[in-house]
């Protein structure tokens, strides 16, 4: 039986998924609190840019690793890897976007969701380090 995540669960998740962009440098890095917005289907937004439709990729690659290393935790599912423009993981109550700039700026994810308190990730996040199983 799947275990039931937590409020806490989420606020951690989110956190993990901005490392994971941290990572491999993606760009303007926010969070977004759904959990009081009416009609949100999420927890958390946590949306970045990245510079090319490779970057892009490549972000969502270390997100979902990252989340994985460190949470034992697989996305239920995702959208746009091949592409590159828009990658969207879902992970239920946290959902994870890497926007090329110009579709970021088009979808205007953090104007549609206007009433959600916006955090600006810009201080590194440092997650423990995980020693390699053997």
């Amino acid at each position: 039986m799947p275990r039931k995540k937590t409020l806490l669960d989420a606020e951690k998740l989110a956190q993990v998924i901005a490392a994971g962009m941290q990572d491999k440098k993606a760009e303007s890095i926010v969070q977004m609190d759904l959990r009081n917005s009416k009609g949100a289907v999420t927890d958390f937004f946590v949306i970045c840019t990245g510079t090319s439709d490779t970057h892009v990729q490549a972000v969502a690659d270390s997100i979902e690793d990252t989340v994985r290393k460190h949470l034992l935790e697989k996305p239920w599912h995702t959208e746009g890897f091949k592409s590159g423009q828009w990658v969207l993981l879902d992970y239920v109550n946290v959902v994870a976007h890497v926007f090329l700039k110009d579709n970021r700026e088009f979808y205007g994810l953090e104007d549609l969701w206007a009433d959600a308190p916006l955090t600006k990730v810009e201080k590194i996040i440092k997650l423990p380090k995980i020693e390699p199983q053997i």
